[in-house]
């Protein structure tokens, strides 16, 4: 029996009751989460809940996608579909004090000349891109920016979101827009916004992750990413996470002239838009909003990096338009990075994966931009020289990009004598081995091989995202499977079974004074991640080596020359300085890794273990009728960024390179080119503009 319903009910007496359910608890689901003005009690909103969840279950069949009780459904996903966009997500160009922004304010009036030009002002929020599509008023994909042009699929994840609507609003508050809906078979909308952490629930996620000893997140920006990019819904569920909606994209189709108009649209839809949102007729007063802003970041209960300001008027932002980056009708002003004072305590020095010396600043805990931090890298004795920086002095940090922490430096007036100079130490602080600087070069490194920081180091960076990516294996474990002698090298990844890493002990103890492990259900993940590592691509292999000097790029360009780690290894120095994009010195370090027996060990174990070290190359689908050229592309391009012309013509068999030689057979230039036209010009090479580039891209021949 259910609330509501007797024993008796037909089905077709409680689809009726279950769809009325559904439309009363988004109606109150929009007053709570979006609005912040909620009419009912929690307790009576759950009343609801129940009912709908109990006919639910006696009539299975009468479950709807957009259900309330459907937040969670989805089985977690191992991977993200990749989502190619619609339209372009753009990024924005920054002004970053109120000068360049009355420069912009000043070209945009100009530009329209004389007309009435309106702005709008809008918090930007510190959080992750986010683009719902809704087909039939239905929730059907959510997309993360990504580059731009693709992102990756989480709808599966956002759906748990409680504050995105699963169905939009058409009675109501959204009575108006009533006639919008339905009228097309499909009707479609695409909307945009940005996905955020609360400060509260933040602050609540890094006393969980500190408790459990894992790495605290850098910020809420940080933490709101990488919770919609979880592979299980349920945790993304757990963060906590809310949303303002800011774009609805094709605004004309629903008969929206202005950003103004299309806030409102958003609101009476169902989404949650940001309340402190300034109408401003002059450029006084969106000066005013940003000072104002500025003021209040801090009593926000979200984080804020600057404001967004906009052109209202669409039909103005037509006329204004686009650069290859990002629209002219729309600004940035960018907050200066917030500066804290505290005390720098220590300087210790980190060991990385090449036995380079890193000295690191500890300091007492300050809150900065969202986060508390109490370290920050120094990079190398001659930064510390340069200022002047002392154990005991009273020193300025703040987070470069919001995101890293920095020492600016120290606040000599406040020194009273007490204060110490530091030194790189000679030995390693690891292994005690000598410490040897390389005439030339800033960083001094451990000559030890067998350096137990380095072994950490180089292990964590196999298992990173940007290598081979085995999900899950932190620091912690890592540590302890080299404590318990049952790692050494990244081959021995591969030796590891299931009921090894589910007795692994974790170094911490229970209440009752029994060891923590690892466990089955962590073990058994680990192992599909270790097992799925085996068929990364070569070029995330090669990089996860951590040969020296040989980045993410280059291990692209590599592997694009040799379609085998053997080929690779069997490689002559002359043979890969000629790789475009490596040179002499990246060639004789590749060269020495080959060269060295333990590496050729490491590499043998790897294969053995099934580990997938060639790739098979795959005909072009394209006729390859550029092949043999190299091109540079320079300035700003309408209809392209430049990653998406150098893709257009590697697709057709050229060399992209990134500066200006003899060898360049073509350079384009797009607005506001410089030096490398100079060079070009200099050196004779033959130079196009954007129309013969388009030419080239569709025709696939050379230019005449």
């Amino acid at each position: 029996m259910t609330e509501g319903l007797d024993t008796s009910a037909s089905i077709e007496e409680a689809s009726a009751r279950a769809e009325k359910l559904r439309d009363e608890l988004r109606y109150h689901a929009h007053r709570y989460y979006s609005l912040d003005a909620p009419e009912i009690s929690d307790a009576a909103y759950d009343a609801l809940i129940r009912e709908l969840e109990a006919i639910e279950a006696r009539w299975p069949e009468l479950i709807t996608p957009d259900s309330p009780t459907q937040r969670i459904g989805a089985v977690p996903s191992g991977q993200f579909a990749p989502v190619r966009h619609a339209q372009r997500m753009y990024s924005l160009d920054n002004a970053m004090d109120l000068g360049e922004l009355d420069a912009w304010l000043e070209r945009v009036e100009r530009e329209v000349a004389g007309r009435n030009c309106a702005f709008v002002c809008e918090l930007k929020i510190d959080g992750s891109s986010l683009a719902l599509t809704y087909e039939d008023r239905m929730l059907v994909r959510a997309a993360t920016r990504g580059d731009g042009t693709t992102g990756e699929d989480v709808t599966a994840n956002v759906r748990t979101v409680k504050s995105v609507p699963l169905k939009l609003l058409v009675g109501g508050v959204a009575r108006a827009q009533e006639t919008l809906f339905g009228d097309e078979s499909p009707w479609r909308v695409e909307v945009r916004g940005e996905v955020y952490m609360p400060k509260v629930s933040f602050e609540r996620l890094n006393a969980e992750q500190e408790a459990a000893g894992l790495p605290l997140f850098a910020n809420p920006r940080n933490a709101a990413a990488g919770a919609v990019r979880q592979k299980d819904p349920a945790i993304t569920a757990s963060r906590d996470l809310s949303t303002f909606m800011y774009q609805v994209v094709e605004p004309r189709a629903l008969g929206l002239e202005s950003q103004s108009a299309a806030l409102q649209w958003l609101r009476d839809a169902g989404f949650r838009v940001n309340p402190d949102i300034k109408a401003c007729a002059l450029g006084a007063d969106v000066h005013a909003f940003c000072e104002w802003a500025l003021q209040a970041r801090d009593t926000l209960p979200y984080e804020i990096d600057g404001v967004v300001v906009k052109v209202d008027s669409f039909a103005l932002q037509d006329e204004l338009g686009f650069t290859s980056k990002a629209p002219r009708w729309a600004i940035a002003f960018k907050f200066p990075p917030e500066e804290k004072t505290t005390v720098l305590r220590e300087i210790r020095v980190q060991v990385g994966r090449t036995g380079a010396l890193t000295p690191v600043a500890e300091f007492d805990p300050v809150s900065v931009a969202g986060s508390t931090i109490a370290r920050a890298t120094l990079h190398n004795e001659d930064e510390i020289r340069r200022k002047d920086l002392r154990i005991g002095d009273t020193i300025i940090v703040r987070k470069a990009g919001d995101v890293i922490p920095e020492v600016v430096g120290p606040v000599t007036r406040l020194r009273d004598g007490s204060e110490t100079e530091w030194s790189m130490p000679m030995t390693c602080p690891s292994c005690e081995s000598e410490v040897w600087r390389e005439e030339g070069e800033v960083v001094p490194r451990c000559t030890n091989a067998g350096c137990p920081a380095q072994r950490l180091e180089r292990l964590g960076h196999w298992a990173g995202r940007g290598a081979l990516d085995i999900d899950g294996m932190g620091s912690e474990i890592i540590t302890r499977l080299v404590e318990q002698g049952l790692l050494h090298d990244v081959a021995d990844y591969y030796l590891l079974t299931r009921d090894t890493l589910a007795s692994l002990d974790l170094g911490r103890t229970k209440k009752d004074g029994t060891p923590v492990l690892l466990g089955e259900t962590m073990a058994a993940k680990l192992m599909a991640s270790i097992e799925a590592s085996k068929t990364r691509p070569l070029a995330k292999l090669v990089f996860g080596l951590g040969i020296r000097h040989v980045g993410a790029t280059v291990a692209e360009a590599l592997t694009a020359a040799y379609s085998s780690l053997d080929a690779l290894m069997a490689a002559t120095v002359e043979d890969l300085a000629a790789v475009e994009g490596v040179g002499p010195v990246i060639a004789g370090s590749v060269h020495a890794f080959a060269e060295n027996a333990e590496n050729v060990d490491i590499v043998h174990r790897l294969q053995t273990a099934g580990v997938r070290t060639a790739e098979e190359r795959t005909a072009p689908e394209q006729p390859q009728t550029l092949a043999g050229t190299t091109w540079v592309l320079t300035g700003a391009l309408e209809h392209y960024t430049r990653d998406e012309a150098g893709m257009a013509l590697k697709a057709l068999g050229a060399k992209v390179a990134g500066s200006v030689s003899k060898k360049t057979s073509y350079v384009v230039a797009g607005a506001e080119a410089g030096s490398k036209l100079e060079r070009a010009l200099e050196l004779g090479v033959p130079v196009l503009d954007e129309a013969a580039l388009q030419a080239v891209i569709d025709s696939g021949n050379l230019p005449a």
